[in-house]
């Protein structure tokens, strides 16, 4: 787990005694819960106990109460705690008031996520993402940073250093947050680049989508293992939030047909907001692709909870109405297979054991080349650049030598279709 300093530098510490606490207000909050130890066990805390406190609206001050915090602090002297984790987002105030009070460290769940974002991002462009995200939820809260940042009364010759600091801070992360939009915008352009030249080339793109440790580098691995790709294969591990980083992989088949396959950043419930907009740039790849395929943990009981989470994340990036597959994973794990009411295809898969991942690879074809066209062109000896082309991009079922010219039975995209239409024989 990552810690900052005042200086918005990484410290690292490795070891810490947690405390769940979570406010339950008109729901049952034990999934919620539960993927809070989940995220706690990721960023490698230690759970020690769990305090839920039921209230019918959050405490301003604490967030919890004061009677409850009392109660958590002497939980915390009791266990020997040193961090307190809770479940929903606190302000700057709330963090103060709770620091203070129980003489802790305490972080919100949005932190947590942060910090596990910041220990796992690899790439330049996925580390500038976090670091934004965590200026952007550091900016409103400074005042609740320690004791160091607070504030004198106002007026001329009552500013003391305090306010100084506190506003140089503010300045100094306003300043960090626009260099890295630059370098984030820069980023954008140079993958609009690489995404213009696929287009041209007609090479379809499929993005893996869905809920964090549902399976999907496992999936884009099995599938590269089929396409005997293991030296492409990406990380995986039965965690939250193994992947950050998109990774993009070529798929070919024997039939001269391929596509670009995307795995991207998994999905959570409250996902911090300025996350999401941090990662909007890499999550186009997922707007512009032409299939997703939305992989589910069917071994969770409650599975149609991670679709909608997935769903709506989808929907905030501008990706919500994109064509998909459902692919339920982890068959050979799950105790009942499950039934899609969304009206799309759906398979039953394993990616661990290979399950319908046949099944899923055809139905990715159907999905992709549905619009190709199989036409017969005789192509003059003098063009064998279109030869050398079509036999590299299009899927070729014959080819002969006539006196006349080289002639091609061949499926093709559109595109390249209307290219070489005029030496159709039709």
């Amino acid at each position: 787990m990552l810690r900052f300093n005042e200086n918005n530098e990484v410290i690292q510490e490795q070891e810490y005694r947690a405390v769940l606490v979570g406010l339950e207000l008109n729901k049952d909050i034990s999934y919620s819960m539960q993927e809070l130890a989940g995220l706690a066990e990721a960023a490698n805390v230690e759970v020690a106990g769990e305090m839920v406190q039921h209230l019918e609206r959050p405490n301003k001050a604490t967030f919890i109460g004061s009677g409850k915090v009392e109660e958590l602090a002497l939980m915390c002297e009791n266990m020997e705690i040193d961090t307190v984790i809770f479940n929903d987002e606190l302000s700057g105030m709330q963090l103060r008031n709770l620091e203070e009070a129980l003489g802790v460290r305490v972080i919100d769940r949005t932190i947590l996520i942060l910090d596990i974002f910041a220990d796992r991002a690899l790439s330049k462009e996925g580390r500038l993402q976090v670091e934004y995200a965590q200026l952007a939820y550091r900016l409103p809260r400074l005042t609740g940073f320690g004791k160091s940042l607070s504030r004198q009364a106002g007026g001329i010759g009552t500013r003391g250093p305090g306010e100084k600091k506190l506003e140089t801070d503010r300045r100094h992360i306003q300043k960090r947050m626009d260099d890295i939009r630059a370098e984030l915008k820069k980023a954008k352009a140079v993958r609009a680049t690489q995404r213009g030249r696929r287009e041209k080339n007609s090479i379809p793109v499929v993005a893996l989508v869905g809920y964090t440790n549902s399976g999907k580098s496992a999936l884009m691995n099995r599938l590269l293992g089929d396409m005997d790709k293991e030296d492409k294969s990406v990380f995986e591990k039965n965690m939250l939030f193994a992947t950050l980083d998109t990774s993009h992989r070529k798929i070919s088949f024997d039939t001269n047909q391929e596509f670009i396959l995307i795995d991207t950043v998994g999905f959570v419930s409250r996902l911090p907001h300025s996350l999401v907009e941090a990662f909007k740039s890499t999550l186009e790849e997922v707007k512009y692709a032409d299939l997703l395929i939305h992989v589910v943990d069917s071994s969770y009981e409650a599975c149609d909870f991670h679709i909608e989470v997935t769903d709506q994340v989808l929907k905030e990036i501008g990706a919500g109405d994109k064509e998909r597959i459902i692919a339920y994973n982890k068959c050979d794990i799950a105790e009942t297979e499950p039934v899609c009411s969304e009206g799309c295809d759906w398979l039953w898969i394993s990616a661990k054991r290979g399950d319908n991942i046949d099944e899923l690879t055809e139905l990715i074809k159907t999905k992709i080349f549905s619009d190709r066209v199989r036409a017969t062109l005789l192509i003059p000896f003098d063009k064998g650049d279109v030869v050398s082309y079509l036999c590299g991009k299009a899927t070729v079922f014959s080819m002969d030598y006539t006196e006349d010219g080289t002639v091609l039975d061949a499926e093709m995209s559109k595109e390249d279709y209307s290219r070489y239409k005029r030496y159709d024989t039709l």
